[in-house]
Parts: structure tokens; sequence; C-alpha cells
């Protein structure tokens, strides 16, 4: 017999991976659809935060300009609950990627995802990422050379 979290995990993770990989391919509109516009939606994340959609939809475009050429990704859910309208994924995120045109890296960040379900679709309304490898690291330094980017600021270290 299929739970809460059976059901949340069968119709959310196919559409989660596939936007998470569309991102660092480039294409931000997988991950758009994947979010709430509706406020609140926060970001803490391994690159840039923010708060309200009006913030997160343009660095999610800015985001997506510095990925391309995806290898590999992979979801490794830790953790996942369901309970009425609300929902959470702890994962870790394996990911072989390109960032401005190198050659593709591979990295571990340690995700949560918090999830709303909006008019009988499950969106996403909060992200937590932070490096969980050398490599992670060495990504989250690379990316906050371009932070101000991702911010919308100038590029520089910060």
């Amino acid at each position: 017999m299929a739970t809460e979290v059976d059901d949340f995990l069968a119709a959310t993770m196919p559409r989660l991976d596939k936007a998470e990989i569309a991102l660092h391919n480039g294409d931000v509109e997988p991950r758009f659809a994947m979010w709430s516009h509706s406020d609140p939606v926060t970001v803490f994340g391994a690159a840039a935060s923010g708060s309200g959609w009006a913030e997160i939809g343009p660095m999610f475009v800015r985001l997506g300009s510095v990925f391309s050429d995806c290898v590999s990704f992979e979801n490794e859910v830790i953790a996942a609950g369901a309970s009425g309208d609300l929902a959470y994924i702890v994962a870790f995120e394996h990911t072989t990627t390109s960032i401005r045109g190198a050659a593709p890296q591979p990295y571990v960040l340690r995700a949560t995802t918090v999830f709303r379900r909006e008019d009988g679709e499950w969106k996403v309304v909060h992200r937590h990422a932070d490096p969980a490898s050398e490599t992670a690291g060495a990504l989250a330094e690379r990316l906050a050379v371009i932070r101000g980017t991702l911010n919308g600021l100038e590029s520089k270290p910060s």
C-alpha cells in the first residue's frame, strides 16, 4: 500500500530531476515550472540566496547561464516526508556539469527542499544547499567569484 510519502515522491522526483538536469544544461524553464511563484519562497543556495519570486526568478536565470553540458545528475534521497499540503526531501545531489564552459566537474551538494501543494501540484517553496564534497567546496569557491553576477552585481570575489 502506497503511503503519502510514496505518492509525493512518485509525483515529484521525476519532475525535480528533470528540472535540475535542465538547469545544469542552461535551461531554467523546467525549474521555473517546478517552483511556486507565490510568496513566501526562499533559497539559501550554495551559489546565491534570495527571498520572494521577484528576486529568485532572475537569480535562477543568471544561475542557468553559468551551467552547460550536464554529464550526470542523481538525487540520493536520504529522507522525505509529506503531510497534507507540505512535504520535504533531504538529499545528496551528485552532479557533473560544466561551469562557464570549463570541462565538466563532479560535485556533491547537501540539499533540503521544501514543497507546498498548489492546485494539486507539488511546488518548491524553499531550497537550502551547501557543499558536501571537496569538489563542491571548490565549486562554491568558483561560484563565489561569480556570486556578484548571480546576485545581479558586478562579478568579483565576495
